[in-house]
């Protein structure tokens, strides 16, 4: 039994699949293993590493990816029987390859530019993203990315947000993917090279250093008076709000 409360799962084909459970939140509630995974890119999931996500639970998954993303690498789950898959881009078109340009990256970090844009440009997927979360069948739900860093990262920030983990663990959780995608990271670079990009600049945008989630958090505390406020102002029901906590938290 011990071995379900890892907190990165193992599995072939993966780098950064990981569990939102065990983090202590207010009231003295501690969050739930195997309810909310985060993770990278599932297009090279094996059958085996299949048959050992669905061993612990799983029943959806949330595909963040722009379409394009989708159609080069396509997600295994999709009309996968049992587990649900549904696709919930962030961005329409925006993939790495458009943070390695540069384009409005300005910031002395420019992923905090980035981050925003998706929290405040992209408000109404994100809380279509939470909606879908909160809606979604009991069991284990996977959302995420290309490297489950940064779209990825901010859907996972805000959950545990609404559930009350402080800040701190929150930064813990998303610097923790810099330990996992390493080989990840040379690819993508090497990605860049290849098709003439700024493969300097693209690195900037693959860093996972705590303080741009906490520069990120602070901004939105400072527009909507906190990340909870936030998660109204974007229109997110009660009902969905107290759901999130509920699949966290709850027995």
């Amino acid at each position: 039994m011990k071995k379900d409360l890892r907190r990165r799962l193992e599995l072939p084909g993966v780098q950064n699949v990981r569990d939102l459970g065990g983090y202590q939140a207010r009231n003295g509630l501690v969050t739930r293993w195997r309810r909310l995974l985060r993770g990278d890119g599932l297009h090279r999931l094996t059958p085996e590493g299949m048959e050992l996500l669905n061993s612990e639970g799983l029943t959806s998954v949330i595909d963040l990816r722009s379409q394009a993303e989708l159609e080069e690498e396509p997600n295994p789950y999709v009309d996968q029987g049992p587990v649900g898959f549904y696709h919930k881009p962030i961005y329409d078109d925006l993939a790495p390859a458009l943070m390695a340009t540069g384009q409005g990256a300005d910031d002395d970090d420019p992923l905090v530019h980035f981050y925003l844009s998706a929290l405040i440009d992209r408000a109404e997927a994100m809380r279509d993203i939470l909606a879908t979360i909160a809606s979604a069948p009991k069991g284990a739900i996977l959302f995420h990315c290309t490297a489950g860093k940064d779209r990825t990262g901010l859907v996972a920030a805000l959950l545990l947000e609404a559930a009350g983990v402080d800040r701190q663990t929150i930064l813990a959780d998303y610097s923790l993917t810099r330990e996992f995608i390493a080989d990840l990271v040379k690819e993508l670079l090497e990605r860049t090279r290849e098709s003439g990009g700024d493969a300097e600049r693209h690195a900037q945008f693959l860093a996972c250093a705590p303080l741009t989630m906490a520069t990120t958090l602070e901004q939105i505390d400072r527009r909507h008076g906190s990340v909870s406020a936030y998660l109204t102002d974007i229109g997110l029901e009660l009902g969905d709000l107290s759901a999130l906590r509920d699949r966290l938290l709850a027995d």
